[in-house]
């Protein structure tokens, strides 16, 4: 009799993880499908947040450079202020904040409108030090951000952000084809411990 529950268990178990390893994927899929730009702007956005990512020679990764283009692209048509986010990588000379600062820089963005964070080391230290940014700025209630990252991190930033407190919108940006089944697999991972433990 107790091998039989034995065996119940462990099946229920796998089945369960199972599951929800399922459950996550199709949520990271449907997060992170490509959006219409109008529609976006309709929502009246008060922050871009743009989530870091690695540097290559203090220029931005494929990955960075990916977030980056999409987040110029909205940000050069919508007057809105701008939080760069990424602390210092190992071997780097500059954080990844500084990095996005300079890339948008560079394409005509007026500094006056971009804040770092650069001290952050996970997603949830960039929002929540975001978060402290925008207070220290202003004081309104339902504060709207978009928050630009790869199309398999959507899903996971939005459900940080909205545990902050923020009318949380997100922007995909392409993930490259050599990285995306390592990093959508490792998100997975990423997803069960937020729900878990980032509070």
């Amino acid at each position: 009799m107790m091998k039989k529950v034995a065996i119940v268990t462990v099946l229920t178990l796998i089945f369960a993880a199972v599951a929800s390893f399922i459950l996550i994927q199709v949520l990271i899929y449907k997060s992170g499908k490509v959006v219409d730009i109008n529609e976006l702007i309709a929502k009246d956005i008060d922050y871009v947040i743009i989530l870091g990512a690695a540097l290559w020679d203090d220029r931005p990764s494929p990955t960075l450079h990916n977030r980056l283009v999409v987040a110029y692209g909205f940000v050069k048509e919508n007057d809105v202020k701008i939080i760069a986010t990424g602390g210092l990588g190992e071997g780097d000379t500059i954080t990844e904040a500084e990095g996005i600062k300079r890339f948008l820089e560079y394409k005509g963005i007026d500094e006056e409108r971009i804040y770092k964070d650069e001290i952050s080391t996970s997603t949830f230290e960039n929002l929540k030090n975001a978060k402290t940014i925008i207070r220290d700025i202003d004081d309104r209630e339902d504060i709207k951000i978009l928050i630009v990252t790869s199309d398999f991190h959507i899903f996971r930033s939005k459900l940080i952000a909205r545990r902050l407190g923020f009318t949380a919108f997100g922007l995909p940006a392409e993930t490259p084809a050599s990285t995306r089944n390592r990093m959508v697999l490792r998100e997975c991972f990423a997803v069960l411990n937020t729900v878990l433990f980032d509070w």
